[in-house]
Parts: structure tokens; C-alpha cells; sequence
């Protein structure tokens, strides 16, 4: 996952914003106005790109101004036709637009052709044969009977036979007889010829039809001037020409020139021709298509057949020969495959570890030889990778141990060929990917991953550490030091193996502390195994090697005794809530109960308050007066056995005992007046407080 998302981010920083130019299009000449040519997508986030339109070759004003749309950096870009746009692809079936594509500071240029073809569905009558007053042409009247006078070529018409028909009237009085025209647009003279016509005019008018809806029309005069010797020749009889398949569409190849007044050019054979035209004014010859050799057959060598004659008399004329030959020009660099080279090796490849083989050919000339060579960068005179042929290999180890040793290795493959002038292509091999690396659209990226691998095992030397047997708990005892040799350095962890509890060793740093207490009396050598794991050493995360060393611990004798601390531990309850919660509302029942009882004897205690009789008052003193010497006695009896009697209800006098009254409990109506007595310590004055003995 980690390799694709890799390759995803190489290709969106690598890839140009032109990765096909110079790009090409084929288009109907019926197209017309707003037609879309071409579609480009582009990836700019960090600014307003914009799409230009150079320039155009030949000049015309059929093509817009390129538009760009588009939002959160992809933008997608637009040619189109303008409302000027009328293509004729006998006049001119190439087009080369130069763009410029800018994103900040970044700026591509690029070429993008245009290809007008013939549409075989359509037919227009242009020129002057469309116009009101026609088309004019002279004829001698010398001229042969039933010879060619004419062609009528229409645009979009190509190798389709159209129905042409002379609907204008040709009556024999004032034609010397019918004029003919084909299926092909040869116009040919009356089968007796012309003579006797000098300075007469025939007007035609042509129909032209193509199925059952295309139609046009037009018109065609037809002088007739007397036939004086001819003065038209040409400089030149037959010449030859070289040029350079390079030319751009509407390049000058030649011009040729002839003797004569008023003199008109046109191509006779091939006709109509794909390559070359021909001006008729001036008669130079340029090129009309690309001549990449490669792509179209037969540009090599063209035989052209150039006609001059005068515009006022076209019988007077000459022709001359032309040969076009086209020499093969080197103009692209090779190109390899693939176009994006991304490989993962480990820093233990053995020499001779083929990384890839590379296929590279030359577009200008396929199956031609190529030369191969491998250029080192950083450092300049590295020797880890090697080329074998097109085969990239592995020249020497890979080291990735020392720091920095992965990301040095900087290197390209420089591809030749043999043509004129020699053109070169480069591959790229950084051996880690750079954010900030570009290359040129010619160049061809590649890019050698070297990842470490976990080769070494760690180690640490054994040891011996002191310590007093009176060390506290956490007392650091020293470090352990391990070693591993695997770049990063040192990326360990410590251990101690089978889980000592008497000491500990930091996972991190390798600190070896005391946990619990030491006595020198039970033990005084210790001896424990540091485990030592290694990590972050491998291209796999959960490879790991391990190592171990043995560390002494010796305990001294401390003569300082160690307080003995004794911990008292006080045990208490505390309820859970619930029973709280319970208890609570026991008391507050119990509370409720008391008091419902005292207030019944409260009750009772206001109904005794209500006068009684005297001999109840009497009996009640007697009854007092006679207990007096029971209550003395049982005063003067131990405590222990006062504990054990019964409570009878009997009030007692607590400053005279033994006047102290008996209160029968079988008299509920006996009033508190009752109780009381009068005391012979307060003088018969007050009350003395009694104490009653319930009798069971």
C-alpha cells in the first residue's frame, strides 16, 4: 500500500502538463463555428493557470482563443473553431497552433496540429463559379474538338461522382454545338469544335447534385478569342528539388518561374495534390501537410507537373516538371520504456541484481542501433549500480548501515542515436525519491529504492555492579551499554530474563535499579540476564534480533541496623448505609410508641388528681407508716442483693424510709394527692418525694 500511494505521487509530480506533444487532430472542413478541436486537462494548486494561443501557422483567424474552466486546482482547457471558421481542405489541410500552458512560475510550450480532411457527405459551390457574375475561362478557337476546357473541383466532393447537368439552354444558332460536362467535372468543348467563334461568349449554367438534398449551382462563361502564337515558357524545363521533412505546413519549397504576360500557375498532375500547392499569382510551391516519412508513404520522392498560361488566354501555355525529394531529418530523441522506472531492492541485493532492462527505439527510425551510458551524480564517482546492454544492474553491496548511505546514490542512462544531428534521451536513477527532484519532458524517471534490512544481532559486554545492603528501594545500580550495528544505531530495548523481581532494568535507556531489600547474610552474588531486542532496523516492522549478556551484582556489608517499623492496624465498623437507614426508622417508631405511652399515663396521672375521701387518704397513711421498717431494712441490705428484688411499686421516702407508705396496685383510681405525706424533716410544711415499689 505504502509502494502505491508512493507511485501515485511520483506520477502527479512527473508527469507534464503536455504529456503526448506535439498533439494532433483530424477535423472535417463541414465543421463549422464553435466546433471543440481539442480537450486538455491540467493540475494547478497553487495558482490561476493560464492556456495561450501563440500563434498560427498559416495565418487565419479560424481558431479561438484557448478557455480554461475549472476549480480546487483541475482545470480543463479548451481549442475551438471561431465564427471565421471556413475549412477547405483543398486549400489548406494543416494547421500548427503553438500553446502555452503557465502555472506560476512553471511554463510549457507546445505544438498542436490541426488535420482538415475532405468530407465526403458534403458539397459547396465557393469561388467565382458561385458568385453572380460566375466563373470566366478562355478558349482559342483553335481549340480541339470534344478537348478538355474545364475542371470544376468543388470542396468535399473528394472521389464521389456527383451529378453535374448544363440546365442553361444551348441552342444550335447560337452554339456551334452542346457543350459536355461529367460526372467528374470535365468541362469539354462542342464535338465540332470552335472555329468560327472568335470573340463569342457562351454562358453555362451547372447543376450540381449529390443524392436527393445536396445541391448547389453556378455559372461558367466561356470565351472564345482568336488563337495567336503562343509566348508562354518557362526558365526552367525540369528541376529538382531537396528538402528537409522538417518544414512546417506552408513552407517554400521553390518558385518557379515562366515568360509570358499576365501569366497564371497551377499543379497539373497529381491533382489534386495532398502535399504541395502552388500559388497562382506567383507561382511558389509550399507544403501543404506535414512530411514526417515515417508517418505518410510516398513523401520521399514527388513528381509535380507546373502549368503557366495567361490569365486572358489559357490555351497559351507551357508546362515544366518538378521534383520534390524529401531528406529524412533526425528530430526526436529515443524514446524508453518503460516510462516510469520504480524498483525496491534490499541493501543485501547481491552484484549483479538486475534492477530492470530497459526498451528504447528511435522514432525517426525504427530498429536503428541506440548507445547506451550509465552517468553517476552524487557522488560523481559511485559504484554501486552498473549497465549491462539496456540491462540496469547491481555493481556493488548497498550499504545502508552508515548514516545517510541510502540516500547518496544519484544516477542516469544516457540513450543516443546515430542520426543527424545526434539526438539523446536520459533516464534518471535516484536511488530515493526527492520532493523536489524534476525532470525534463525528454527525460525518462527512475527511481531504485535501497531498504534496510535488520542484518546484525545486538550485543552488550558483561558487567559487575556493587551495592550496599542497605540500598533503598529504586537505587540506581549503573547502565547497561548494548551496541548493534544496523543503522539507526542503537535502536534497543532491554530486558531481564525470567522476571527477576529484585531488581529492574529501564526498556529505553538500559538503567539497572534495586527494587526490593538485600542481606548480605542470605545472599551476596547475584547474577541476571540482560535481553537485549533490536527495532526500526528493517523494511519489515516486525523483524527483530535479539542478544544477551550477564551482569554481576555484589552485595557489601552495612553495619548501620535498620529501624524495625511495626504498622498497627485498628479494625472499626462502619454499617453499610442500608442498615443505617433502618436503624433510623426504628428509633423514630420506638419514639413515637414512648410517647404515645406517657401520654397515657399522663392521662391517668390528672385523673388521680381529683380530691379523694379521707378514709382512703387514712389507709393510705397507715399503709405508709407500717412500711416504714421494710424499707429501713432493705436499704441496709448488701448492693448485690438489692439488684436481685423485684421493683413492687411501694413509694419510698428518700429522707425517711421508714414512713415510706405502700401504694396497693389494685386501686387505679387512687389520686397523686395520695402519695404523698407529710415528712417530719420538712416539719409537716412540705411534700417529700416518694418511691413506689410495684408488687408483682
Amino acid at each position: 500500500m505504502m509502494m502505491l500511494r508512493l507511485l501515485e505521487f511520483l506520477f502527479a509530480l512527473l508527469i507534464p502538463v503536455f504529456p503526448s506533444l506535439p498533439w494532433s487532430t483530424d477535423i472535417l472542413e463541414s465543421k463549422g463555428p464553435g466546433t471543440v478541436l481539442q480537450t486538455f486537462l491540467f493540475n494547478c494548486s497553487s495558482y490561476m493557470p493560464t492556456l495561450e494561443l501563440l500563434s498560427v501557422k498559416p495565418p487565419t483567424s479560424f481558431f479561438n482563443k484557448p478557455s480554461l474552466q475549472g476549480q480546487k486546482g483541475l482545470y480543463r482547457g479548451k481549442v475551438t473553431l471561431s465564427s471565421s471558421a471556413r475549412l477547405d481542405a483543398l486549400a489548406v489541410n494543416y494547421y500548427e497552433l503553438q500553446l502555452r500552458y503557465t502555472c506560476g512560475n512553471f511554463v510549457v510550450d507546445g505544438s498542436f496540429f490541426v488535420h482538415v480532411l475532405r468530407d465526403p457527405g458534403r458539397i459547396h459551390c465557393t469561388g467565382a463559379f458561385a458568385s453572380p457574375a460566375g466563373e470566366f475561362i478562355y478558349v482559342p478557337e483553335t481549340v480541339t474538338p470534344g478537348a478538355l476546357l474545364y475542371t470544376l473541383l468543388l470542396p468535399g466532393l473528394g472521389g464521389q461522382r456527383a451529378q453535374m447537368n448544363i440546365t442553361s439552354a444551348q441552342d444550335p444558332p447560337v452554339f456551334p454545338g452542346p457543350f459536355s460536362i461529367d460526372e467528374h467535372g470535365l468541362l469539354r468543348a462542342p464535338s465540332q469544335g470552335l472555329r468560327g467563334q472568335a470573340q463569342k461568349t457562351f454562358q453555362l449554367q451547372i447543376l450540381v447534385s449529390l443524392g436527393k438534398s445536396q445541391r448547389c449551382k453556378g455559372m461558367l462563361t466561356v470565351k472564345v478569342l482568336p488563337a495567336p502564337p503562343s509566348h508562354v515558357s518557362f526558365l526552367k524545363k525540369a528541376q529538382s528539388i531537396t528538402i528537409a521533412e522538417d518544414l512546417v505546413p506552408g513552407s517554400e519549397v521553390v518558385q518557379v518561374q515562366a515568360r509570358g504576360l499576365n501569366l497564371l500557375y497551377e499543379i497539373i498532375s497529381p491533382r489534386p495534390s495532398p502535399l504541395y500547392s502552388i500559388g497562382q499569382a506567383d507561382g511558389v510551391v509550399r507544403t501543404t501537410a506535414p512530411l514526417d516519412l515515417v508517418r505518410v508513404q510516398g513523401a520521399v520522392v514527388t513528381k509535380l507537373q507546373v502549368k503557366a498560361f495567361e490569365r486572358l488566354r489559357p490555351w497559351a501555355s507551357a508546362v515544366s516538371d518538378l521534383t520534390v525529394i524529401v531528406r529524412a531529418v533526425n528530430q526526436r530523441p529515443p524514446r524508453c520504456h518503460p516510462a516510469l522506472l520504480v524498483t525496491q531492492i534490499p541493501e543485501t541485493a547481491l552484484e549483479g541484481t538486475v534492477l530492470d532492462t530497459l526498451t528504447c527505439v528511435d522514432p525517426d527510425s525504427a530498429g536503428a542501433p541506440l548507445d547506451y551510458q550509465l552517468r553517476f551524480h552524487s557522488p560523481p564517482d559511485s559504484a554501486s549500480l552498473r549497465l549491462r546492454g539496456r540491462t540496469l544492474e547491481v555493481n556493488a553491496t548497498l550499504d545502508c548501515d552508515a548514516p545517510g548511505a541510502c540516500f547518496q546514490h544519484l544516477a542516469s542512462i544516457l540513450v543516443s542515436d546515430g542520426g543527424q544531428p545526434q539526438m539523446t534521451g536520459q533516464v534518471w536513477v535516484p536511488q530515493v525519491i526527492s520532493l523536489t527532484a524534476k525532470w525534463s519532458p525528454a527525460e525518462v524517471p527512475v527511481l531504485v529504492m535501497v531498504t534496510p534490512v535488520n542484518e546484525f544481532s545486538p550485543s552488550c559486554m558483561p558487567h559487575t555492579f556493587r551495592v550496599r545492603e542497605d540500598a533503598g528501594p529504586y537505587t540506581l545500580l549503573g547502565s547497561i551499554v548494548g551496541t548493534d550495528v544496523d543503522h539507526p544505531r542503537n535502536s534497543l530495548e532491554y530486558h531481564i530474563s525470567g522476571g527477576l523481581s529484585t531488581f529492574a532494568v529501564d526498556r529505553l535507556s538500559g538503567e539497572l535499579h534495586l527494587l526490593g531489600p538485600l542481606d548480605y547474610e542470605q545472599q551476596r552474588l547475584y547474577r541476571i540476564v540482560i535481553l537485549l531486542i533490536d527495532h526500526s532496523q528493517d523494511w519489515d516492522l516486525n523483524s527483530h534480533r535479539s542478544g544477551s549478556c550477564t551482569i554481576t551484582i555484589e552485595v557489601e556489608v552495612s553495619s548501620t541496623m535498620t529501624p524495625l517499623i511495626v504498622t498497627d492496624v485498628e479494625a472499626f465498623w462502619k454499617p453499610e448505609p442500608w442498615f443505617v437507614v433502618v436503624l433510623t426508622a426504628t428509633g423514630a417508631v420506638l419514639l413515637l410508641a414512648l410517647g404515645w405511652l406517657l401520654g397515657r399515663i399522663l392521662r391517668r396521672l390528672a385523673q388521680s388528681l381529683q380530691a379523694p375521701s379521707k378514709p382512703a387518704r387514712a389507709q393510705l397513711l397507715n399503709s405508709i407508716q407500717g412500711s416504714r421498717g421494710s424499707i429501713e431494712r432493705q436499704m441496709e441490705a448488701p448492693s448485690m442483693e438489692m439488684s436481685k428484688q423485684h421493683f413492687d411499686g411501694r413509694a419510698q421516702d428518700v429522707c425517711n424510709f421508714s414512713e415510706a407508705p405502700v401504694v396497693p396496685d389494685d386501686d387505679p383510681d387512687l389520686v397523686l394527692s395520695q402519695l404523698f405525706g407529710e415528712g417530719k424533716g420538712d416539719g409537716g410544711k412540705g411534700r417529700a418525694p416518694l418511691i413506689f415499689q410495684l408488687h408483682q
